[in-house]
């Protein structure tokens, strides 16, 4: 079974290759979380030579720089091990991780699920690396949802497709990169026991009439009417054909036995998986809605799950956000700004795990789902979507796909990153400075709409995880019912700027700004120049908004570390906690704009 597949993506060139690129990223990450400190021992110009020791008789060695984060980027084939006086090319990552673990105070349960995530990722990039993929002259041309299938995951984080619960058929069948359409599976539950909530202009008979066929809803109508049951009295969902037969049968077993939950039949469209992989685009009918739907399985931090509040009052959410981008003219007008809601939602709880005390939170997150409107359905004439994300893609041939784009456009790429900045920083820095309100703009929530191949207008999605509000007395934020402000977080200056500044700057920008400066298109300094200025632009054509400029202050010099990779290697691990893992903090940073503050923004 499947020997074709490891044939082909399975061999000691491809396993090598994948170890090698871990290691350049866990030598990196880990330097910079503060787990591991290696030691500068030799100066060649731009590289500088570093040690790690990990005992008396082994260390590695590699070849580094420092970044403006006060960070290391690692050069590429440069690490090796030295054990007992012999000296060989490092390429081993989990190897690597044995070593450390002592040295960070992992402990012995965590280090081996840890090698359990990183196994499957290796399995991951594997296949990547052996995938025939298209170069990033050709990938600025795919489409969204299409493009989306050849990232390679978290920047950040290093074991970025862990993806525990699925086994490698799961892997083959439902990864992202694997880019294969699926349909969904669809149920009907009893409205005793589901709840549909909806933005106000949005009805169940109209979601449905929207989402699927004639033929498909007199289809399931009959199969209910077969049942004995009448389906006035039921609410019809998609699952995850995954989820189904994992976690659904068997977790709601008396649900399905008393006929409360009934099972139906796959739905005739067909949907591709993005990058979150429980997030499906309609590759049937490109402007039907978005859907999300849970998948019970442990990756980047945290399980797949839709958290049963959340899901609850996303369409809420949705009228909140959309509520003041309607009245607010440098939103509607002048940044044009894509927001594509979360307009309905169906949550269906167990019947037990809510009853118990602390019960751990993936078990009441199980079923549900929510619909998104398409990005598409927003996209003019010659516009284009492509996520931040995608700005990090480097094909097989080592060329950037941000850089494919700026060639295409015609003008520099210091002319490219100035639009870029200020059509992606005004948006987010308004709903920031004027409403108390912060997106999580990391690199798949934040969408980059491309016209003739130059940034256009920003798109933000994923508001019923993401938006988080100041708790400071803002009187724009007085509107807000006790529902939201029970399900909202409510934040702290530092701590709502820091969705901004390590969601973005650190999370995304630190990498994208490393790309440019490795391909000779833009210095780092350039960057955060620029990056600088877009934020001083917004301030001066705000100066009524000048007291929030210094709460929420872009340009100090430390900001204080969030830590992703720590999370779950030392402070989290892997235990069921009755919360989601929220972001560590370990130690400041060293904010690279402080060095561009002016004494005075306004004349």
């Amino acid at each position: 079974m499947y020997s074709s597949d490891l044939k082909h993506f399975f061999n000691q060139e491809n396993w090598e290759k994948a170890n090698r690129q871990l290691l350049v990223k866990m030598m990196e990450e880990y330097t910079y979380e503060g787990m591991i400190d290696p030691v500068m021992t030799n100066e060649h110009g731009k590289w500088k030579e570093y040690e790690l020791l990990i005992t008396d008789h082994k260390h590695y060695s590699f070849a580094a720089k420092r970044d403006y984060f006060n960070g290391l980027k690692v050069k590429p084939g440069s690490i090796y091990v030295t054990e007992n006086g012999i000296r060989d090319e490092a390429a081993d990552a989990i190897q690597f991780l044995l070593d450390i673990q002592p040295i960070i105070g992992m402990s012995a349960e965590t280090a081996g699920h840890l090698i359990k995530e990183l196994h499957n990722t290796l399995v991951a990039d594997m296949h990547l690396l052996g995938k025939a993929s298209k170069t990033s002259d050709e990938l600025i041309h795919e489409d969204y949802a299409l493009l989306e299938g050849y990232m390679s995951g978290h920047p950040w984080i290093t074991y970025n497709k862990g993806r525990i619960g699925f086994g490698y058929d799961d892997y083959v069948k439902f990864a992202p990169e694997q880019q294969k359409e699926t349909s969904l599976f669809w149920i009907a539950v009893h409205k005793e026991r589901a709840s549909f909530q909806s933005t106000k202009d949005t009805s169940y008979d109209n979601l449905l009439h929207d989402e699927l066929s004639m033929e498909e809803k007199v289809q399931f109508e009959q199969l209910l009417q077969e049942q004995e049951v009448d389906p006035e009295e039921y609410f019809l969902l998609p699952v995850h054909e995954w989820q189904w037969k994992n976690i659904i049968i068997q977790q709601f077993a008396q649900d399905i036995s008393r006929k409360k939950i009934i099972p139906l039949e796959e739905g005739k469209d067909h949907y591709l998986p993005q990058q979150s992989i429980r997030t499906f685009v309609n590759r049937s009918h490109k402007h039907k809605h978005h859907v999300k739907v849970p998948m019970s399985i442990l990756n980047t931090l945290v399980y797949r799950g839709l958290p049963a509040e959340r899901t609850l009052i996303a369409p809420k959410i949705t009228e909140f956000i959309k509520g003041i981008y309607e009245q607010d003219s440098f939103l509607k007008e002048t940044c044009r700004v894509i927001l594509p809601g979360e307009i309905a939602s169906i949550n269906v709880d167990h019947s037990y795990y809510p009853e118990l005390e602390n019960a751990p939170y993936q078990y009441l997150e199980m079923l549900g789902a929510i619909w998104r409107e398409s990005i598409y359905t927003y996209l003019e004439a010659e516009e284009k979507a492509v996520t931040l994300a995608a700005l990090l893609h480097e094909d097989n041939n080592g060329k950037p796909f941000i850089l494919s784009l700026i060639e295409a456009s015609g003008i520099s790429a210091e002319e490219w990153l100035k639009e870029f900045f200020q059509v992606v920083m005004d948006p987010l820095l308004h709903y920031l400075y004027q409403y108390g309100t912060v997106f999580s703009p990391h690199g798949q929530n934040t969408i980059l709409v491309i016209k003739n191949f130059r940034p256009h207008r920003l798109a933000v999605k994923d508001f019923v995880d993401d938006v988080n509000i100041s708790d400071q007395p803002f009187e724009e934020l007085s509107v807000l019912t006790q529902d939201l402000k029970d399900v909202l977080r409510s934040e702290r200056p530092e701590g709502l700027l820091q969705f901004i500044f390590t969601g973005l700057f650190i999370c995304h920008l630190r990498y994208m700004a490393n790309i440019l400066d490795k391909h000779k298109s833009v210095t780092e300094d350039s960057f955060w120049e620029h990056l600088a200025h877009a934020i001083i632009n917004y301030q001066d054509q705000h100066p009524h908004l000048k007291e929030r400029f210094d709460i929420f202050d872009f340009f100090q010099t430390e900001v204080t570390k969030l830590t992703l990779n720590r999370n779950r290697m030392v402070d989290y691990g892997y235990g069921d906690g009755d919360d989601r893992p929220h972001a560590s903090e370990s130690g400041k940073v060293t904010n690279p704009l402080a060095r561009y503050v002016r004494e005075e923004h306004f004349s």
